[in-house]
C-alpha cells in the first residue's frame, strides 16, 4: 500500500520533497496557507495550520504528518498524537526547535557544548549577563525567529527594552554570549522512528546579513577531531531529543578550536541543499525515508566538493524565467533550483548547486550561475 505523507507548510522545502516522493512511490500531500510554492505542484489543501479542525481534517487522509516549518502549535500537535496520528518529528522533539530557551535548557541537561546563556526578564538581568560575559551579548526572542530575525547584538541591557516591553508575565528573552568564532558549520543527521541514524558530512556555512548565502561540503580544512565531534553532537541531539526525520545542527567553530551548538532545525535545512546533487541520498529524499520509517539511504558524497549558493532577492529588472534560461545556457554544469517565489530584496527565491574536483572552480561556477539572477 502506498504511504501517504502529509506536509504541513507549503514553502520551498515542501516543494522540494515532491520529486523524491514521486521517485519513492510515496503519495505526498501538502497543507498550505495559500496557493503558493508547493501548491503549484502537489495535491494541496489550503488552510490555517494553527486551526485544529483544519489540521485534523488534513491528517485524516494521510498516514504520517511532517513539516515544512516548525510553527505548528504544541496543542495542535499533541491533539493529533492523541488521535493516533503518526507525527514526525513529534511534539516532544519539536518543542526544542520551537523555543530556544527550552532548547538551551535541554541541551545543557544532555551535556552538549553550547555558548553561555541565560533567560532574562528585564534590562537589569540582561545587563548583569553582559557584565559577566565580556561586555556584549546576543539577545534572541525564544520563538519565531529565523534568517536573522528576532536576533540582535547588544552592549547594554537597555538596547532590548522594546522587546522586554512586549513580554507577557513569566516570559523571558534568551541572552547568549557573543561567541568569538572563526566560521559557522552545520551537521545534519537523519533518524527514523526505529532508531537508525545516518550522518552527512560536516559543512561550512557562510552567512550574510543573518541569511545563509553559501554552503561548502565538506567543510574545508576541518580536522578529523572536529568531524568526529560534530557528528557525535548531531547523533547525541537526535537521540536525546527523540528527533525523527532530518535534523540540522548549526554550529560555531571558535577561535580556540571548540565546537558549540548555535541552533537546531528539525526538517530539511538550507545547509543541506547541496546534497540534492552532491550526495547519494539528498536530504529531501532522506527526510521522507525517515518519517515513513523506510531504510535510510547512503550519505556518501558523489564528488570531492559540492557548493550551494542561494539566489537572494532575484532580478531587479527582467523576468525570473528569463534569468533562469540565461543561467542554464551560460553554466550547463550548474543545477539551478527555483522556488516559484516573486523576487523581493533578501528573499530566498532559489539556489544553485555545483559539484566537482577543484574547490576554487566549483565555488566560482556556483557564484557565477547565481549571479545571473541578480
Amino acid at each position: 500500500m502506498t504511504v501517504r505523507i502529509g506536509v504541513i507548510g507549503g514553502g520551498q522545502l515542501a516543494r522540494m520533497m515532491i520529486a523524491p516522493a514521486v521517485e519513492l512511490g510515496l503519495d505526498l500531500r501538502v497543507l498550505a496557507e495559500d496557493e503558493g510554492m508547493a501548491a503549484q505542484l502537489a495535491a494541496t489543501a489550503v488552510g490555517d495550520y494553527r486551526d485544529l479542525d483544519t489540521v485534523r481534517a488534513f491528517a485524516a487522509d494521510v498516514d504520517v504528518i511532517t513539516f515544512d516549518h516548525e510553527h505548528v502549535p504544541q496543542d495542535v500537535l499533541r491533539a493529533l498524537v492523541a488521535d493516533g496520528v503518526q507525527v514526525h518529528p513529534g511534539p516532544d522533539a519539536l518543542q526544542y526547535a520551537q523555543d530556544k530557551l527550552v532548547m538551551r535548557a535541554r541541551l545543557a541537561e544532555l551535556g552538549v557544548p553550547q555558548p553561555e546563556w541565560a533567560a532574562v526578564c528585564d534590562a537589569a538581568e540582561l545587563q548583569a549577563f553582559i557584565d559577566e560575559n565580556g561586555g556584549a551579548a546576543v539577545v534572541k526572542t525564544p520563538r519565531g525567529g529565523y534568517d536573522g530575525k528576532g536576533v540582535r547584538v547588544v552592549r547594554a541591557g537597555s538596547e532590548a527594552e522594546d522587546w522586554f516591553s512586549t513580554l507577557s508575565d513569566g516570559d523571558a528573552l534568551l541572552a547568549e554570549e557573543l561567541v568569538s568564532f572563526t566560521r559557522e558549520l552545520a551537521q545534519q543527521v537523519a533518524r527514523r522512528p526505529s532508531g537508525d541514524i545516518v550522518a552527512y558530512p560536516l559543512v561550512e556555512t557562510v552567512q550574510r546579513d543573518g541569511v545563509c548565502a553559501e554552503v561548502i561540503a565538506p567543510a574545508p580544512g576541518t580536522t578529523d577531531r572536529h568531524v568526529l565531534v560534530a557528528e557525535r553532537i548531531g547523533r547525541q541531539i537526535a537521540e536525546g531529543l527523540g528527533v525523527t526525520g532530518m535534523l540540522a545542527v548549526e554550529l560555531f567553530e571558535t577561535d580556540d578550536e571548540r565546537i558549540l551548538v548555535n541552533e537546531l532545525a528539525m526538517r530539511p535545512h538550507n545547509s543541506g541543499h547541496w546534497s540534492q546533487e552532491g550526495a547519494v541520498t539528498g536530504q529531501f529524499e532522506q527526510h521522507l525515508r525517515a518519517v515513513a520509517d523506510l531504510p535510510l539511504g547512503s550519505t556518501r558524497p558523489r564528488a570531492p566538493w559540492s557548493v550551494m549558493v542561494n539566489i537572494l532577492g532575484g532580478p531587479t529588472e527582467g523576468a525570473l524565467e528569463d534569468r533562469f534560461t540565461q543561467a542554464l545556457a551560460e553554466h550547463p554544469e550548474a543545477k539551478v533550483h527555483t522556488y516559484g517565489k516573486a523576487p523581493r530584496p533578501g528573499r530566498k527565491v532559489g539556489h544553485v548547486n555545483v559539484t566537482g574536483d577543484d574547490l576554487d572552480d566549483v565555488v566560482y561556477t556556483a557564484r557565477a550561475a547565481a549571479d545571473e539572477f541578480l
